[in-house]
């Protein structure tokens, strides 16, 4: 008989349970805690900007697998991140992935399951739902191709975005006590603007977060820019 196979792009408010959040605290303390310190200084600035009343949308910046933990380290709360489906093909990566709350997305186009589940996260009020708006890993030091999906959940959802900055990690440093990370948390961004506006905001605080170029490209419409030529 044919073994069917995980949904792991659906998730239900039962799916986000203190065993997940336990498991994330171990990742937490395995990684930024313990084994980065042996190569890395890691310093974390911001914190003050984090919500403190209200629910809201994780959104780093990504050029590394420790990208996920750090900014966990950095926000002290249950993140449930999105993951390329592709990574959900591996058994044993899809098991870990699952046991820190994370959930397959594609990458094309936005799902009706990916908003069910952001949905389900925003209904546990302790989760938070945590998005990568480059999708994949970037170490090109741009801030570039930014995929729109995270400011149409935003608004979908009316929740503000946490913008965070990480840099250090760009090439991995094996070299004891040499490296320097560093992970800046910016001021939110309301969802109650155009989404091309959230989009460009987040873009120009990580940037200004990571001291990254902004590449102003498919972020802004041709019109958008004449109009802005125009008043200046």
């Amino acid at each position: 008989m044919e073994t069917k196979k995980k949904n792991y792009t659906k998730r239900e408010v039962s799916d986000f349970t203190e065993n997940k959040y336990k498991f994330q605290l171990f990742g937490r303390w395995l990684v930024p805690r313990t084994l980065m310190p042996i190569f890395y200084k890691i310093e974390y600035i911001g914190r003050e900007n984090i919500p403190k009343d209200k629910n809201f949308i994780v959104a780093p910046n990504h050029i590394s697998y420790f990208d996920p933990f750090l900014a966990g380290e950095a926000v002290k709360q249950p993140i449930a991140f999105m993951g390329k489906k592709e990574l959900f093909e591996n058994q044993i990566l899809a098991f870990l992935l699952d046991g820190l709350a994370c959930f397959a997305v594609n990458r094309e186009k936005l799902e009706v399951s990916t908003i069910k589940t952001a949905l389900n996260i925003f209904k546990t009020d302790r989760w938070r739902l945590g998005i990568f708006p480059q999708g994949g890993i970037r170490r090109t030091k741009k801030i570039e191709n930014i995929n729109k999906g995270f400011a149409v959940i935003a608004k979908q959802m009316k929740t503000d975005i946490l913008p965070i900055g990480i840099t250090g990690c760009e090439q991995y440093n094996w070299i004891p006590f040499k490296g320097h990370v560093k992970v800046s948390i910016g001021e939110p961004i309301s969802y109650n603007q155009e989404l091309e506006d959230i989009i460009d905001e987040w873009s120009r605080k990580v940037a200004d977060l990571t001291n990254y170029s902004y590449a102003i490209d498919e972020h802004k419409s041709i019109e958008k820019q004449k109009t802005e030529e125009t008043k200046a």
